[in-house]
């Protein structure tokens, strides 16, 4: 492809289905969270799905890699980030199942059907937008919530969602509380929950959520995903859950 990268872009192997991601070495890179996300997502046949902030597309890229008949649908409200990850999804020939869509979340409903859709993922910025944070800067939309809350996503999620449609999200735990009330206020019922540790004795620094929309209420822990050993290797069990590849070469799990 002519004029595939820009300044400062690289294009990384996914280790699935011969896949590959655009990425700018100055802008923020997809981590171990999109891995552990998209592993534990769920998907049936013809699943129709949705990605919420998708940034470069990683994730709607790991389940096309996952699902060979899934259709996904994504959003980014960045206009240089969706268009990395539109030429991911071209570089991939995977036009004819991935669609990236360059708005805002909050605005979804009036660009996509309501009530439609299998699965809804997100990975969303995980902190407050306080302090003195510069709206603008790519990394700093990533990790802060300065264009969506957590409630804009939850609701969002909801209002696209089928009757008992599933919704996973990876978050952090200290946003727990917030995001169990939020799924119930917007019909989302937690179904399985999940605590990601970085190591043994150590607290956790991630969670997994799976909620369905319009479900009775039960809630399943699930058993703790350790990510390092003691020796600061990558347990076993993360790297037989989980692409080895892939998880060798991103981000810290102890961020």
């Amino acid at each position: 492809m002519e004029n595939l990268l820009k300044d400062y872009e690289r294009i990384d192997d996914l280790h699935i289905k011969d896949l590959k991601i655009i990425q700018n070495t100055r802008g923020f890179c997809f981590g171990i969270d999109a891995v552990l996300l998209a592993s534990f997502v769920e998907l049936k046949k013809n699943s129709k799905v949705m990605d919420l902030g998708t940034g470069t597309g990683i994730i709607p890229l790991l389940l096309a890699g996952k699902s060979t008949s899934s259709s996904i649908t994504a959003i980014e409200i960045q206009q240089e980030v969706a268009d990395m990850a539109i030429r991911s999804v071209v570089f991939n020939k995977l036009e004819d199942r991935i669609k990236i869509l360059n708005i805002d979340l909050k605005t979804a409903s009036e660009h996509v059907p309501v009530n439609e859709f299998d699965v809804v993922t997100t990975n969303p910025p995980y902190m407050h937008a306080n302090g003195l944070i510069n709206p603008d800067d790519k990394k700093a939309i990533s990790r802060h919530e300065i264009k969506c809350s957590l409630e804009d996503v939850i609701q969002t999620a909801s209002k696209l969602l089928k009757h008992h449609g599933r919704f996973f999200m990876i978050h952090r735990p200290q946003r727990l509380v917030d995001i169990m009330v939020l799924c119930r206020k917007h019909k989302l019922e937690p179904k399985r929950l999940q605590f990601i540790h970085p190591a043994h004795g150590r607290k956790p620094n991630l969670l997994m959520i799976d909620c369905r929309k319009a479900a009775q209420p039960e809630l399943r822990i699930l058993d703790p995903l350790v990510v390092y050993d003691e020796d600061g290797e990558y347990t076993q069990e993360l790297l037989e859950r989980y692409n080895k590849k892939t998880v060798e070469e991103r981000g810290d799990a102890n961020e």
